[in-house]
């Protein structure tokens, strides 16, 4: 009995051991690729946030006269200026919609659109092969889109070139498809985590984006790895703030819990889902008239191009990123946008994007989906303060937590939402009270997706 039982805990102490060096070495194998890949997101980051810089300058500013306000800066230290020759606009939007329809569809076809829901379709269906020329043209195509003043954002290119990234690691470490498709996984989150200063949102992004409603598990570990080091590399060149400057709200989040607000963020929340359905339909339904259209695919671009241009020409606040409208949101300074405008942004964003993405042009999602959400929670501030004029909340609360809330319901990201707003805000005290406004949007948009290879 004792030599059966002394065999028995050998057999288990040995299957042990074997199952304790066999994650050492799947350890220490992801810990090189995650180091490399979060190295070299980290630098292209820097590279692809200069480039956008240097295009919206030359692009849009000196063309058109439009200097939009800057994200991270006080209201104190803004210095931007609205168009002086508005008639341009429409041109300059357009030339950027030729120029990225031709280097897109004549280098890397794949390369057009968003870019995350091509990272996804690879994971799920292309066993996570990337071509290798798809990082380069994106990043060029985007800078073009976004500075020359197509609505779009930054995270769709990051997330595809962080994908490209980690194929091609993959391919070079003779990875298996299994393992090739977590690399990738990992290059999003990486890529995610420089641009947009947000090390934990940016794993939990990694994992989360690929499902409507699930994890990736495998991916989070490695992730951690990567995205700490692309955001370390990122903050090293480009500084350590976070991406929207903040004022204090020490004093104010004990009433973030009284009845009213509590109301508030469920209204909110409600709305966001609303519009986000809103967003997803007109996305895809430009989308999929553009597909019909009987025009060259390389003029498909330059045409919604134009059309986000005539839209700006009214409304400027939408071209680009539109980040800096949102710190002015966020600083509280509703005056600078007046009401008849702050009630057609959402709208008028949800088309400016569909157009100038939709189309075939190349950026982010992510960015305008924060804008929409952000504007949303400025009017639902609005409204308090019309029928409460003694109505105290900072309008910063109700614009981040539109933010989150928003992106969170038509993402199908709920949690990594809300932590990378609160990363790029530094705002982590709003966590429990975005909980209930991104619950919200997230269930009333359902199935409705802006991601639609999500499984």
């Amino acid at each position: 009995m004792f030599s059966k039982l002394s065999i028995a805990r050998s057999f288990v102490n040995q299957r042990m051991i074997s199952a304790i060096k066999e994650e050492l070495t799947y350890f220490r194998k992801w810990i090189i690729i995650a180091i490399l890949i979060g190295v070299t997101c980290g630098f292209t980051a820097i590279a692809f946030y200069h480039m956008v810089e240097h295009a919206t300058y030359h692009l849009l500013t000196n063309a058109s006269g439009y200097k939009p306000p800057k994200a991270g800066l006080p209201r104190e230290h803004q210095t931007y200026s609205l168009p002086s020759r508005r008639y341009l606009i429409p041109v300059i939007t357009g030339v950027g919609g030729l120029l990225c329809g031709l280097l897109v569809y004549s280098l890397a076809p794949e390369a057009e659109g968003h870019g995350t829901d091509a990272v996804i379709e690879s994971f799920h269906y292309k066993r996570g092969i990337v071509r290798g020329r798809v990082p380069l043209i994106k990043i060029i195509a985007s800078a073009i889109t976004i500075g020359s003043g197509g609505s779009a954002g930054k995270e769709g290119p990051v997330a595809q070139v962080g994908s490209g990234i980690g194929s091609l690691l993959a391919k070079l470490f003779k990875l298996n498809s299994r393992e090739r498709r977590i690399a990738v996984a990992i290059g999003v989150g990486s890529g995610i985590a420089a641009i947009f200063k947000a090390p934990l949102g940016g794993a939990i992004f990694a994992s989360e984006v690929l499902y409507l409603m699930d994890f990736e598990p495998e991916v989070i570990p490695p992730a951690f790895i990567a995205s700490f080091i692309s955001y370390a590399i990122m903050c090293y060149f480009t500084g350590w703030g976070h991406i929207f400057h903040v004022p204090s709200l020490k004093g104010e989040l004990f009433k973030l819990y009284g009845l009213t607000t509590i109301t508030a963020f469920m209204i909110l929340g409600i709305l966001n889902g609303i519009f986000g359905i809103l967003y997803v339909k007109s996305f895809y339904g430009v989308r999929h008239l553009f597909l019909r259209l009987r025009i060259s695919k390389f003029l498909k671009p330059a045409v919604g191009g134009v059309i986000t241009g005539i839209i700006g020409v009214f409304t400027p606040h939408v071209l680009e990123t539109s980040y800096g409208w949102l710190q002015m949101l966020i600083c509280g300074e509703i005056e600078e946008i007046p009401l008849t405008i702050l009630l057609l942004l959402p709208f008028l964003k949800i088309a400016a994007t569909s157009f100038s993405v939709g189309s075939g042009g190349s950026g982010g999602v992510f960015a305008p989906a924060l804008f929409i959400g952000g504007s949303l929670g400025a009017l639902m501030w609005v409204a308090l303060k019309h029928v409460l004029p003694s109505y105290d909340i900072p309008l910063a609360v109700f614009t981040i937590i539109g933010m989150m809330s928003f992106f969170g319901g038509v993402g199908k990201v709920p949690i990594a939402s809300i932590l990378m707003v609160s990363e790029m805000t530094g705002e982590y005290e709003l966590l429990p009270a975005a909980l209930i406004a991104t619950a919200l949007s997230y269930i009333i948009t359902g199935e409705n997706t802006i991601y639609i290879s999500q499984v």
